[in-house]
């Protein structure tokens, strides 16, 4: 065997280079790399996202990775970015409480796709054009709702506090919509009527019927809001 079929045989059994890393292979983008670095939070979390894996999971040698991303920040803020771009932008012409519960309800769907990216959405210092448009749109229909530049500010940390921290308790939930009655009966088990008397009974006539859903909770809680920023309206 002469040194360049030893070579060849090396690099992968079949004498082909590793996608994206050789010719005549899929080109390495910025944009593959971001949606492959995605794929690995959503799969694995974000903990898992390392230059390295990403690099491997692409098939190329880690320093490819360099001629499109500058370092894991800029991985960070790209895929931070992607999860905006997902999210429905209110419409600043249309009626405001609508067009923020569509967003609310937009946001918190889009949540629960990359729950990863909860602790990251309003940590980057590098914006990307999604997060701009998002954040613009937003405090765009308060605005034109009648809201004060102050109050618009309050509106909006209120209503991302609460779309944000409902996301992170339902994602924490040792249940969903079809487990939940079977689940909560078995926490409930662990506890006395006597000691813990409100607890058995919110398990047992509320969480622990048919149909019990813990996302019902987001459609109360945001009409609740938005009742109260509206009688705030001048």
């Amino acid at each position: 065997m002469n040194r360049s079929s030893r070579g060849g045989a090396s690099a992968d059994r079949s004498g082909t280079q590793p996608p994206g890393d050789g010719p005549g292979r899929t080109p390495l983008t910025r944009e593959r790399v971001l949606g492959c670095a995605l794929a690995i939070a959503d799969e694995k979390g974000l903990a898992a996202l390392t230059m390295r894996s990403l690099a491997q999971e692409l098939g190329v040698k880690p320093m490819s990775l360099y001629h499109h991303v500058a370092n894991k920040d800029a991985i960070l803020d790209g895929i931070v970015d992607m999860v905006f771009a997902e999210m429905e932008l209110p419409r600043i012409d249309g009626d405001w409480r609508a067009e923020l519960t569509r967003r609310a309800t937009s946001a918190r769907n889009v949540l629960r796709r990359h729950p990863w990216a909860i602790t990251l959405m309003e940590s980057r210092a590098v914006p990307g054009p999604a997060n701009l448009r998002h954040h613009d749109a937003v405090l765009g229909i308060l605005r034109r709702a009648g809201f004060s530049v102050v109050m618009t500010a309050h509106a909006y940390a209120l209503l991302d506090a609460y779309v944000y921290g409902f996301a992170v308790q339902e994602a924490a939930l040792p249940f969903d919509k079809d487990t939940a009655p079977e689940v909560t009966e078995a926490i409930a088990a662990q506890f006395s009527p006597d000691a813990y008397p409100y607890l058995v009974e919110l398990a047992t006539t509320h969480a622990m019927q048919p149909g019990y859903d813990f996302g019902d909770e987001f459609e109360f809680g945001l009409g609740v809001i938005l009742d109260a920023l509206a009688a705030a309206l001048p």
